[in-house]
């Protein structure tokens, strides 16, 4: 059975912010690249594109709050077709401290959320 990971080895982080020490593997989680940020400052290890919303998706969710717990939903849909993906995520959460880095000025209600608490609660 495979190790269960913690809240501390998966963390979150705008693509705007600094990286750190202890970010560990960053991995962008967006289909497009943050505006205005240059890849070299950006310090992406991985961009996971096919984890990211489809287009569709992301245009209609348009970071409403309101549309947020149907946008959970629809989302982790769309993961489901991704498995080996998140298992590779989850094979670097376990290696050591992984980042995945969004764009989004809302830190509460993005992409980045809900693909970490599907990374903590699914095996």
């Amino acid at each position: 059975m495979a190790e269960k990971i913690s809240e501390e080895q998966v963390k979150i982080k705008r693509a705007y912010e600094s990286p750190a020490s202890d970010d560990g593997t960053r991995v962008l989680v967006d289909r497009l690249w943050p505006r205005g940020l240059k890849k070299t400052d950006a310090a992406i290890d991985h961009w996971a594109k096919e984890l990211a919303p489809s287009t569709e998706l992301r245009k209609w969710f348009a970071h409403d709050p309101v549309r947020w717990e149907e946008f959970r939903r629809r989302y982790s849909e769309e993961i489901r077709e991704h498995r080996g993906e998140i298992d590779r995520l989850r094979d670097l959460a376990r290696k050591g401290p992984l980042t995945l880095v969004y764009a989004a000025h809302d830190e509460v209600h993005n992409d980045a959320v809900v693909l970490r608490d599907i990374l903590l609660t699914r095996r």
